[in-house]
């Protein structure tokens, strides 16, 4: 589905990230694992294609440079270039860290704002969709969403992803700060996302512990770095990644 080639991105002369290659296919859910500026939320705003509007914003300002190399083709297609929007469109949505929502808008209102590249139609077929995965939101729809908790939160956030329908879904670190009940429902959304609704997710976090046991395959970066990749399974057993994560 989606393939990350050499990608090498630079805030001045810092390096996010560094060679960084994966690939996902259709229908998978493949994490990333690393510590705080691995380099992890740089690689989705990377592949969202926001980057390109954080380059074209600093420059404006003249604040600081960011420079990017490397490709990735979305079904073969080069698409290193391409806007957040026409990626939308396309069908790679991401769902950002720390549950960004319109607080002064209801729940409900959110939603709908979420869709404003879709027709009305697609809207509330979007939107039944976000409902029928989190059931919870459906009470909480004229709430304004700045009074919700951070779950509740979290899960609009990912609604309002989930009303444009994507193919491509991009988690970043959508367990930062939940409590570990909270943290096994969204886990449990994930999985349903992919079984029931057949989308492609791509999930970066820290916990790696909650996440290791549905992922099909796994990436550990390090300051930037690929350096390790295997199976969920296989990086649960892996020692060093109990050490480093679990603790062990």
């Amino acid at each position: 589905m989606i393939e990350v080639q050499n990608l090498m991105v630079f805030f001045e002369n810092a390096l996010a990230l560094n060679d960084f290659s994966m690939k996902i296919e259709d229908g998978e859910i493949v994490g990333v694992i690393g510590s705080n500026s691995a380099g992890k939320t740089t690689l989705m705003n990377t592949l969202s294609g926001l980057i390109i509007d954080m380059r074209v914003k600093e420059k404006r300002k003249g604040g600081e440079r960011i420079t990017v190399y490397g490709k990735i083709l979305y079904r073969g297609e080069d698409i290193s270039g391409m806007s957040p929007s026409d990626r939308v469109r396309k069908g790679i949505v991401l769902s950002r860290e720390r549950h960004p929502v319109f607080p002064e808008s209801s729940v409900l209102e959110n939603l709908k704002i979420a869709g404003y590249l879709r027709k009305q139609s697609e809207i509330r077929e979007g939107i039944e969709y976000a409902y029928r995965l989190f059931p919870a939101l459906v009470a909480l729809k004229r709430r304004k969403a700045g009074f919700l908790s951070g779950g509740e939160q979290q899960m609009l956030a990912i609604g309002m992803s989930l009303v444009v329908r994507p193919k491509l879904l991009l988690l970043d670190e959508p367990l930062l700060g939940l409590s570990p009940m909270l943290q096994k429902m969204l886990v449990d959304a994930i999985c349903r996302l992919k079984d029931e609704f057949g989308t492609t997710v791509l999930v970066t976090e820290q916990f790696a512990r909650p996440v290791l046991p549905i992922i099909d395959r796994g990436y550990v970066i390090e300051n930037g770095m690929l350096t390790l990749t295997g199976t969920g399974r296989e990086l649960m057993d892996n020692p060093e990644i109990k050490a480093a994560y679990f603790g062990i």
